[in-house]
């Protein structure tokens, strides 16, 4: 493991004499040449631990930390923190040329040191045709190229980026992920990158920290995250749709043993022993796509039908058992139900995920009870 680029310790935001909590006591290393993405939702906090990173704000409390100093008492312009927007800030009465040169020009640079520093990210960014073009002629794609241009050609220390794709149309937004990605792998920079696009976050960043209400609520591995949530909030948040959660409990009953909700009962793997049975209120996590659709004379979980929504190859189904919504992910390759219809649900007993209902978090369970294989009873209409 690389040393830590980034270190934020205990950071907190708050406003109107602490009547608003942005941050809220967050802590976060980010490894030198690592992408981490801050994902949440409008409001969570996300932006404004940029802004502190980057000097705009000042901390209520805590401490940020590059290569092991503290930077709080250093201006911004001094940080070698580059930040780029989501409106791009880019001048559209200059040229692309006059753009990319504008940091170094500030800092009163040489120009031959200019003119070589402007081309060699201009042909990194693939705008050496376009560097004598007037931006306002531009397209967003290329808009946000030249901003990231502008940040990049100052060779910052760490690179921010605050939602940069979220005003660009579907197509130019999957090109610069694109580009994004050649970037990491051709610069190698530390990359901070926020926004609330979860296909972006598991596409661009190799770690994923999901923040609600100024905290972090985990950070992971992206390879794991969705996988392996360890808070309730993660696995309601993340997927599309997000996992099912069930509140409930666990017992035994005539030598099964069952998860027993209001609204319906399972039977639970074999595996299961009366030693690793969690006590108490728990938090039952499926899966939409763990999940399959039987008739219902052939499940021990059956509702109504209340939507099919197709997404390409799947569709999404969405079954109404007592007062419980369920979210079933099936193939388009089989016969949809129809609205209205009665159905059964397939739980695969060994593709469960657990929390405690008190604190949210997750109850590890023994491996033996948890296979993240493919399901083993799964049946499709």
């Amino acid at each position: 493991m690389s040393k830590p680029k980034l270190e934020i310790v205990a950071l907190r935001k708050v406003y109107d004499n602490g009547a608003v909590v942005a941050v809220d006591n967050i802590d976060l290393t980010v490894f030198a040449g690592e992408t981490i993405a801050l994902l949440g939702s409008s409001g969570c906090g996300k932006s404004t631990t940029l802004n502190m990173i980057v000097g705009m704000e000042q901390p209520t409390s805590g401490d940020i930390h590059v290569d092991g100093k503290s930077i709080l008492n250093i201006p911004p312009g001094k940080r070698n923190i580059g930040l780029v927007f989501q409106d791009y800030a880019v001048f559209t009465s200059m040229t692309v040329y006059k753009n990319l040169a504008f940091g170094l020009e500030v800092r009163k640079k040489p120009r031959s040191q200019i003119r070589k520093a402007v081309h060699d990210v201009a042909e990194l960014l693939g705008l050496s045709e376009r560097l004598s073009t007037s931006a306002r002629e531009l397209g967003g794609s290329e808009l946000q190229r030249v901003a990231i241009g502008r940040t990049l050609v100052t060779q910052p220390d760490i690179l921010l980026l605050d939602e940069p794709l979220s005003n660009l149309e579907a197509e130019s937004r999957l090109a610069m992920r694109k580009e994004l990605r050649r970037l990491q792998q051709e610069i190698g920079l530390t990359i901070i990158y926020v926004t609330h696009d979860q296909v972006e976050a598991l596409s661009l960043a190799d770690r994923i920290a999901v923040m609600n209400a100024g905290k972090i609520i985990q950070a992971e591995r992206t390879s794991k995250i969705c996988q392996h949530p360890g808070h309730v909030f993660v696995a309601g948040f993340l997927g599309s749709p997000p996992m099912n959660l069930f509140q409930g409990r666990f017992r035994l009953q005539d030598g099964n043993f069952l998860f027993e909700h209001n609204d319906f009962s399972l039977r639970l793997s074999s595996a299961w022993s009366r030693e690793s049975m969690p006590n108490g209120w728990v938090i039952l996590g499926v899966s939409p796509e763990r999940l399959g659709l039987v008739p219902r004379e052939k499940a021990q979980v059956s509702g109504v039908v209340s939507r099919v929504e197709p997404r390409g190859p799947e569709r999404v189904v969405t079954v109404i058992v007592g007062g419980q919504v369920i979210n079933v992910l099936t193939s388009t390759a089989a016969t949809p139900p129809l609205v209205g219809d009665s159905i059964g649900i397939v739980f695969d007993p060994e593709e469960f995920h657990v929390f405690n209902a008190d604190s949210n978090l997750r109850i590890e369970l023994p491996e033996a009870k948890v296979n993240h294989g493919e399901p083993a009873n799964r049946t499709r209409l």
